[in-house]
């Protein structure tokens, strides 16, 4: 039962590893297969007693506060993301000789013999964006899909549900591809590197070997970032389907096997007759919302993944003006007294931040929360010469106090140590003080949000809600 096709689930143990948003639709889709499904979960606090009680009574046995021990019998292992590799259950799966599958991998296995192939996105940062372009630019070229994987629909709802696609767009994310021993992309991208999630994945070289499989046996592109080596070295390690090409997006002029930008036009010189010479406009730099430097190259792995599908040019330009980003995603909130303010509360680690304060020429910036392992000398000496001032807040905010010292000892820091509800409150009258006009104040926090907030989404909503009371003060 290694990664080979599994077709009679019928009486076959199966251990689902955590409840969660994918450990409970996973444990009910094996027991509607006809599995000896049970359910193990460290934690034992109320939300998990609810989710047990719904498994239990339709005949699937839940063990909380026990996720070291491997059942007796377990033939097979299904695991939820963020249960980390060095896991002890894991160390007596491997001594058993018991497969271990993530949700990724549950779903590939469960695909119908005309499912839809994949289209794949991975990376540190910008994969939510680049995946939603592109099932934009598909549905423009009048293909059925959808945005899946780590957003949006279920890949189990997706591979099991009734309505025929012609092609998914999928996010996945390292977690997901540590645990997708088969899976098989029609082509695939990686859009960036850089270290993220160490904790969970021990390493740089392991991160980013989970994030290579993703080009593991691609038919018809693999697709780097120029800007990125060790994106392209992945790709050099990979071992693909024959004929299989690599092909590279820049925000410089292309080479052939590249799309790129030459004078504020998006164009392919990869997806075309006579690629030495020829290159196919695809779209203007206009036509991406908004046209930030990371958001044109999210722009450009969306558009090259859709060309290997065989997209026409005019879908790419139709589906990149039809697209719409998500909320927290460099939003601008509002324009008060001359000073824009703009929410990229999803910016929840260094690389994603760097991207957002590259966006902006003065920046007062609005930063912290929990820092996840990260060090922050590289991002704030690249942005030093952009930024007018910083408020820090959040558990992990000496850090980035300590990193402005030392590369950025001249712009002025305001250390707020409040982490109440009316903390952002404070941080944007803050910053307020400290911005000049032309100036963009900027959440862009590089740490995660849970020190606070309940997640980035309430966390953008508390600074958009502060803002929007500095305009009404009309102050």
């Amino acid at each position: 039962m290694g990664s080979g096709k599994v077709t009679d689930w019928q009486g076959k143990h199966v251990t689902v590893a955590g409840l969660g948003v994918s450990g409970v639709p996973a444990a009910k889709v094996l027991h509607g297969l006809g599995a000896v499904v049970t359910v193990v979960n460290d934690g034992d606090d109320e939300r998990a007693r609810a989710q047990a009680a719904e498994l239990e009574a339709l005949g699937i046995t839940v063990r909380l506060g026990d996720g070291a021990t491997l059942p007796e019998g377990t033939e097979l292992i299904v695991t939820t993301p963020g249960w980390r590799p060095d896991k002890p259950l894991f160390a007596a799966a491997a001594e058993a000789g018991v497969p271990v599958w993530g949700d990724v991998e549950l779903a590939w296995q469960l695909r119908g013999p005309d499912a839809a192939p994949w289209l794949a996105v991975t990376g540190t940062n910008g994969k939510t964006t680049t995946v939603r372009m592109l099932a934009s630019i598909l549905r423009a070229a009048g293909l059925r899909t959808a945005a899946v994987g780590n957003i949006g629909v279920s890949l189990l709802d997706v591979v099991l549900g009734e309505e025929p696609y012609d092609v998914l767009a999928v996010e996945l994310s390292s977690y997901q591809l540590h645990w997708a021993p088969s899976l098989r992309a029609h082509s695939a991208a990686v859009l960036n590197l850089a270290p993220d999630h160490l904790d969970w994945h021990g390493s740089m070289e392991e991160y980013a070997a989970d994030k290579g499989r993703i080009y593991e046996g691609n038919r018809v592109a693999c697709v780097y970032n120029v800007a990125d080596k060790a994106t392209e070295d992945l790709v050099r390690e990979a071992d693909v389907e024959e004929g299989c090409r690599a092909i590279g997006f820049t925000l410089g002029t292309p080479g052939p096997s590249q799309l790129g930008v030459v004078d504020g036009i998006l164009v392919d010189r990869a997806f075309v007759e006579n690629r030495q010479k020829n290159a196919q406009e695809l779209a203007e730099v206009s036509d991406v919302n908004p046209p930030a430097p990371h958001n044109i190259a999210n722009a450009l792995a969306a558009a090259a993944l859709a060309r290997a599908f065989g997209v026409p040019a005019q879908a790419v330009r139709d589906g990149l003006r039809a697209f719409t980003p998500d909320a927290h995603r460099i939003a601008h909130v509002a324009d008060v007294d001359g000073v824009a303010y703009v929410d990229d509360s999803k910016a929840t680690n260094t690389h994603a931040a760097e991207a957002s304060l590259a966006a902006y020429e003065s920046i007062v910036w609005i930063a912290g929360g929990l820092a996840k392992g990260a060090t922050f000398d590289e991002l704030v000496a690249k942005s030093a010469q952009r930024l007018r001032g910083a408020v820090l807040i959040g558990a992990d905010r000496a850090l980035i106090r300590e990193a402005l010292a030392r590369h950025a000892p001249e712009v002025p820091v305001v250390d707020l140590e409040r982490t109440d509800t009316g903390a952002m409150r404070a941080a944007v009258r803050e910053a307020r003080g400290l911005a000049h006009p032309g100036d963009t104040v900027l959440l862009a926090p590089a740490c995660a949000s849970m020190d606070m907030f309940a997640n980035y989404n309430k966390r953008g909503d508390a600074f958009a809600e502060a803002v929007r009371e500095l305009d009404a003060a009309g102050a």
